[in-house]
C-alpha cells in the first residue's frame, strides 16, 4: 500500500521561512498602507524578517512538513 504523503499548508508557505538552521522567520507587520504617516527608521525595520520564537515556531514547521 501507498503512503499518504503530508500537504504543506500554503498559505504558511507563504508567509513563513525556514533558514539553514533551522529557524522560522517572518515578515513584519504594518508595511502594507498608511506609509506616509510612519517615520523612514520604521518603515526600513518593517524590511527586515524577524525570527518566531517557542511553541509557534514548532507549529509552523508543523504546518510546513519538517516537524
Amino acid at each position: 500500500m501507498k503512503k499518504i504523503k503530508q500537504k504543506t499548508r500554503k498559505g504558511a508557505a507563504r508567509r513563513f521561512k525556514i533558514t539553514g538552521t533551522g529557524k522560522v522567520m517572518h515578515r513584519v507587520q504594518n508595511q502594507r498602507h498608511l506609509l506616509r504617516n510612519k517615520s523612514k527608521k520604521a518603515k526600513r525595520n518593517y524590511r527586515i524578517l524577524v525570527q518566531v520564537k517557542g511553541k509557534w515556531a514548532t507549529k509552523v514547521k508543523k504546518m510546513l512538513g519538517l516537524a
